[in-house]
This record gives structure tokens, C-alpha cells and sequence, in this order.
């Protein structure tokens, strides 16, 4: 099915991933996305707010409610294969790491970094020198999730995330450092506690981590427990976790 699904995208006319608009002669799509759309995920990134806090969840950062033609665009890259949108996508998530790493790490920019990621991750910040190389790890996908989508959305992203964030003059590399030690039950219509509890233990560490400064990286924040485990899986490594960096948060949680 996603591969029929795919090839009638190809065939038929492009729309824009997020509204449905077509395409129009002049490029006012770009890599299935209309301007319109693009806009929505132009920040500046903000704080999300999980009610109840995850126990150990750091400062999450992100751009946009998960709504409308948001949600639409990060289902589109995430189930239906739309891999284009995962540029767009990860220049959002960028904006977000930048704020995060802004936030956790004193002394690092002020201004300049607040400008930076207002800019849309433009200009340099050489303030990040004396921080060592930062991990943007993202948070992993099952290896059923990966093999039924055909990739993994967020580890996608993220590496345009990190080209963002790179030619903002920050050192950063994107860390596979997580991986899944069991298998969770669907999410989906759990309460909060239900969810952290459904979690626990889920991830561990498996490259080296200790002493570095680390973002998790995400698509969407619900109730914060998927980044709070791995989080927790991090810190247990040695990570100096300093936030979490996210493309849109449910409604309630924006």
C-alpha cells in the first residue's frame, strides 16, 4: 500500500504535503511544501509544556502545535514516505536545538545565539568553542516502525537538522546513541502515567556518550515521556543532557 501510495504521488501532480494546494508554475512548492506551509514552521522555537512534568524530562523546545497542516506534513515525511519534507522539517527541529542548547548551556551566546535561532539558524556562533562537539541524538524508531515506513523519519531530520545547525557555526554531530531494548506497547489514547509507564527501561545507550553535551531530537511531544526515557538512557551513559528539541507539540501541550 505505501508503495502504491508512493508511486501515485509521483504520477499525479504535486500538492503540497501540508494543505493539498498543487503545485504552481513559478516553484511556489518546494520539496512538497507551499510557502504557506513553510511559514508555519518558521518559529522562533518556544518552550513546550507537558502537564504532568516526565520525572527527569529536560527543557523541551519546539515550533509548532501538532495540528493542521503541521501534523499533516510530519505524517506525510513520517508514513507516507514523503522523504522531501524532512529538510523542511529539520530546519525547524534545528531552530529548536539551537534554543535548547541556548537555554542548558550558560554562557554560551546570549544574544547572538537568541538571534541566531530567531534568524532561522543563520550567522555564527563561535561562542561554542569551549563546548566540545554537541550530539543531536535522535529518539529511535522500532526496527518493525523502520521496516514497515521504509526509514526512520526522525534520524532522517535530524541529519538536516544537524546541516542547519553546522552552518550556523556550531559544532554538532547527529549520535545514533539510543536504541530500543524492548518493545512498548502503541501510545496512542494512553494517559501520561500509562505512557511512562509503558516506557520505562525501553532505551539504552550504545555508543559513547559520557561527558558530552547532548539534545534529544524528536518530530512531536506529547506527554514527554518518550524524550524523558531517553533522557534517562543518556544521563545513565554519562550524557550532559541539556534539552530537547522537537518540530511540533500536541495542542494541549503548546
Amino acid at each position: 500500500m505505501r508503495l502504491f501510495e508512493t508511486l501515485l504521488d509521483l504520477a499525479l501532480p504535486q500538492r503540497c504535503a501540508g494543505c493539498g494546494v498543487l503545485d504552481q508554475p513559478g516553484g511556489v512548492l518546494d520539496q512538497s511544501i507551499c510557502t504557506l506551509c513553510a511559514a508555519l514552521l518558521s518559529g522562533p522555537a518556544r518552550r513546550a509544556s507537558p502537564v504532568p512534568v516526565p520525572l527527569g524530562l529536560p527543557p523541551p523546545w519546539t515550533i509548532s502545535a501538532y495540528e493542521g497542516p503541521v501534523q499533516a506534513l510530519i505524517v506525510a515525511h513520517k508514513e507516507r514516505g514523503r522523504t522531501s519534507l524532512a529538510r523542511p522539517l529539520g530546519r525547524a527541529l534545528a531552530k529548536s536545538a539551537l534554543a535548547a542548547l541556548e537555554a542548558g548551556s550558560p554562557g554560551w551566546g546570549g544574544h547572538d545565539a537568541q538571534a541566531g535561532h530567531e534568524r532561522g539558524v543563520s550567522g555564527s556562533h563561535s561562542a561554542t568553542e569551549g563546548l566540545g562537539v554537541v550530539a543531536l541524538v535522535p529518539v529511535p524508531s522500532s526496527a518493525m516502525a523502520v521496516r514497515q515506513r521504509g526509514h526512520d523519519a526522525t534520524r532522517r531530520m535530524a541529519s538536516f537538522a544537524v546541516q542547519e545547525i553546522q552552518a550556523a557555526g556550531v559544532r554538532v554531530v547527529r549520535v545514533d546513541a539510543l536504541r530500543q531494548r524492548r518493545r512498548v506497547a502503541d501510545q496512542a489514547g494512553l494517559s501520561s502515567t500509562a505512557r511512562a509507564v509503558n516506557l520505562v527501561g525501553a532505551f539504552e545507550a550504545v555508543a559513547w556518550v559520557a561527558g558530552r553535551r547532548v539534545v534529544v531530537a524528536d518530530d512531536v511531544i506529547t506527554s514527554g515521556a518518550t524524550s524523558a526515557e531517553a533522557a534517562r538512557a543518556l544521563r545513565a551513559a554519562g550524557a550532559d543532557v541539556v534539552g530537547v528539541a522537537t518540530v511540533a507539540a500536541t495542542p494541549r501541550k503548546w
